[in-house]
């Protein structure tokens, strides 16, 4: 049976998509819990018309993201914290703190997960900072100062 799915659905395929499954499975759980629908040549044209908008929003939002990532390399960031005399951070710097500092000082707001640091930072110094998010890569550079 042709459906169309409404939502990403694991072993099937993505949202908006027609595809042919098992007439059970189609009648029995995706159209019921709303999953999918009948492939209706309609349906099949409005499945169309959203798909092109996603492909649509997902080129912008890229387009977004690499305008933010060169902005933020162009940015001075600089993140003040306690450390001792070694200049060894008493609290490490993670993910949620550099976006933090990128929003406030280069009004710069990055998805949660764009930010792919392998572990914290621990010491004073300037650090690259990889992004990554949808198809755009980059880095930039971020200061961690001791407070006085």
């Amino acid at each position: 049976m042709r459906v169309i799915l409404t939502k990403d659905t694991k072993g099937v395929g993505r949202a908006h998509e027609t595809v042919e499954v098992g007439d059970g499975y189609a009648l029995n759980y995706l159209i019921p819990k709303r999953i999918a629908v009948f492939a209706t040549p309609s349906a099949s044209k409005e499945a169309q018309m959203r798909q092109k908008q996603t492909a649509d929003r997902k080129e912008l939002d890229t387009k977004l993201i690499e305008q933010n990532i060169a902005a933020l390399a162009e940015a001075r960031i600089v993140i003040r914290t306690k450390a001792n005399e070694k200049g060894h951070l008493y609290d490490a710097i993670g993910e949620p703190e550099i976006r933090k500092a990128a929003k406030e000082q280069a009004h710069v707001d990055l998805p949660e997960d764009a930010i792919k640091l392998e572990k914290p930072l621990k010491e004073l110094g300037t650090f690259a900072v990889p992004v990554a998010a949808a198809d755009a890569f980059g880095t930039f550079p971020i200061h961690i100062e001791a407070e006085t």
